[in-house]
C-alpha cells in the first residue's frame, strides 16, 4: 500500500529498492575497507555507519545512534547547513565566497557539532543548522532503518564561531519494517506556456483554452491536463511585468497523443487566436516521466549482504530490538506558551520574524518556520494553527495541513498532504519539489 495515502499498488513497477540502515557500512569498515559503495541507502546512513564502527556502538544503543541520524541529516545537503537557501542568508559573513561544506564531529554519545574549515564561506550558526533540522521532515518522530530519532529532543546551542553542538537526542527502537522507493512508468507529458500581455489577460486565455482543446479533439483525449493561469498586472511598467501567462500540461499513455499533435495544434492557433499571442517555445516531443510510490516492507523480506575485498560475503543482522512507530499527534489548535509572544502585527509579513525552509516527502510538501527566541515561538504556537497556513497558502485550502510542534527548535512543521500530486517525477506544480514554499510562506501577510 502507499505509504501516505494507502492505496493499493496497481501498476507494474519498473524499479524498487529498500532503504538501508548504516550498519552494513560499518561492517565494511571493521573488515579494513577505505571506500564503501552502496545500495540505496538513506543519506542520514553515510553518518551512522562510520560513527557505529569508530565507536564501537551497540546495535542498541538508541540515544547515540538518534544522535548520528541527527548529524546526517544536518550534512546531508552539504552546503544547506552553511548559508545555503537560508532565510536569514544576510548573516554571511562574505557571501562573495563559496559556501564550505559542513562537518559533524560525532563523540561516543552520539552528540555532535556542527562545523566548518576555518576561512572558508558561508556560516554555521543556530539558525543555519535549525534549518537544515527542519528540512523534509513530517512528525517529530523521524524513523530510520536503524532508529528512531525524536527530533522534539533535539537541544540546540551556539558552541562558538561556526559551531553549533547538538546533544540530547533520544532514541527510540528501530521500526520493524524498511521504507521501500517504488517507481512506475507513468506515461509521456508535454507543456507549452503562452504569453499574454496587457489588457483582458483572461478572457485571452479562456479562448485560447478553448480553440486548442476544440482542434484536438477534447480534453478527453488525454489521461490529465492541468490548465493554470497565471494573471499579471496589465498596467505594470514593463511589457513583460504586464504579461500573465497560460501554461497547459497534458498527459497520456500514448506518447504520439502527448507529442507533437499537442504541442503542434498549439501553435497552429497563432496567428488565428487572441491578440499579441505568442508562446515561450516552439512545437515539442513529449518527454517520459516516472511516479514515485513509496511503501514498507517487512525486515524480514530483506537480506542486506555486505561483499568485501577478497569476495567474502557477510549477512548483516538487524537490529536486536524493534518497536512499531507511533506517528505524534497533530495539533490542530494554537497552543499557549509561558513567554510573552512577539510577532507580526496585522500588516505585516511572517518572514519580517520568522525563518522557514521547505521541501519535499515524496507527493506532500513541508514548510518548517522558526523563530529566533522563545517569545517569537510563542506567537507561532499561539496563531499559527493548520488552518490559517490552509488561508495564507491558496493552494492549500482544499488539502490535509498537519501541524506539529517543536518546542525544542522555536519551530513548527507543517505537512501540507498531496501538494506535489504523485511526487517529483511526475508533479505539474509550478514548485514541484517546494523549495520555494518556505520562502512563499514567510511573504504572506498577517491579518491578525
Amino acid at each position: 500500500r502507499h505509504l501516505d495515502t494507502g492505496a493499493e499498488l496497481t501498476g507494474n513497477p519498473i524499479s524498487a529498492n529498500a532503504y538501508l540502515g548504516g550498519w552494513g557500512i560499518a561492517a565494511a569498515l571493521s573488515a579494513g575497507a577505505d571506500v564503501v559503495v552502496c545500495p540505496r541507502v538513506t543519506d542520514a546512513a553515510l553518518v551512522v555507519g562510520p560513527a557505529a564502527w569508530w565507536h564501537s556502538w551497540a546495535t542498541d544503543n538508541w540515544d547515540a545512534l538518534a544522535g548520528a541520524v541527527v548529524a546526517g541529516h544536518v550534512i546531508e545537503c552539504g552546503t544547506q547547513a552553511t548559508g545555503g537557501n537560508y532565510t536569514w542568508f544576510d548573516e554571511i559573513p562574505d557571501p562573495t565566497m563559496p559556501l564550505a561544506f559542513p562537518i559533524a564531529e560525532v563523540e561516543a554519545d552520539g552528540s555532535c557539532v556542527i562545523t566548518k574549515h576555518p576561512g572558508t564561506g558561508g556560516v554555521v550558526n543556530v539558525g543555519t543548522v535549525t534549518a537544515q533540522l527542519l528540512y523534509e521532515i513530517g512528525g517529530p518522530e523521524y524513523p530510520n532503518p536503524d532508529v528512531v530519532a525524536r527530533f522534539d529532543t533535539i537541544q540546540v546551542a551556539q558552541e562558538g564561531p561556526d559551531r553549533v553542538r547538538l546533544s540530547g537526542t533520544r532514541g527510540e527502537p528501530a521500526p520493524p519494517q524498511l521504507k521501500v522507493c517504488l517507481n512506475l512508468e507513468g506515461g509521456w507529458r508535454n507543456r507549452m506556456s503562452f504569453v499574454l500581455s496587457g489588457l483582458r489577460q483572461r478572457e485571452k486565455a479562456a479562448w485560447l483554452e478553448d480553440a486548442l482543446f476544440r482542434r484536438l479533439g477534447g480534453k478527453e483525449r488525454f489521461d490529465d491536463v492541468d490548465v493554470r493561469f497565471v494573471e499579471a498586472p496589465s498596467d505594470a511598467p514593463t511589457q513583460e511585468q504586464a504579461s500573465g501567462r497560460l501554461h497547459i500540461t497534458v498527459k497520456s499513455t500514448d506518447e504520439r497523443v502527448a507529442g507533437r499533435a499537442f504541442s503542434g495544434a498549439a501553435i497552429e492557433l497563432a496567428l488565428a487566436n487572441y491578440p499579441g499571442f505568442f508562446a515561450t517555445g516552439g512545437p515539442s516531443e513529449a518527454t517520459s516521466y516516472g511516479v514515485y510510490w513509496p511503501a514498507l516492507v517487512d525486515r524480514s523480506e530483506v537480506t542486506e549482504v555486505v561483499v568485501h575485498a577478497d569476495g567474502a560475503r557477510e549477512v548483516v543482522a538487524p537490529p536486536t530490538a524493534s518497536a512499531a512507530v507511533t506517528p505524534a499527534t497533530t495539533s490542530t489548535t494554537a497552543s499557549e506558551v509561558a513567554t510573552a509572544p512577539n510577532g507580526p502585527n496585522p500588516g505585516e509579513a511572517l518572514g519580517a520574524y520568522f525563518a522557514a525552509r521547505s521541501g519535499d516527502k515524496g507527493g506532500n510538501g513541508n514548510v518548517g518556520i522558526y523563530a529566533r527566541d522563545d517569545a517569537g515561538y510563542a506567537w507561532l504556537a499561539a496563531n499559527l494553527t493548520a488552518a490559517t497556513v490552509k488561508e495564507l497558502l491558496v493552494e492549500a485550502h482544499d488539502l490535509e495541513v498537519r501541524r506539529y510542534e517543536l518546542p525544542n527548535l522555536r519551530a513548527l512543521n507543517f505537512v501540507i498532504v498531496g501538494l506535489l500530486g504523485e511526487g517529483v517525477a511526475s508533479s505539474v506544480a509550478f514548485d514541484p519539489q517546494a523549495k520555494g514554499l518556505g520562502e512563499y510562506l514567510l511573504s504572506r501577510v498577517w491579518q491578525g
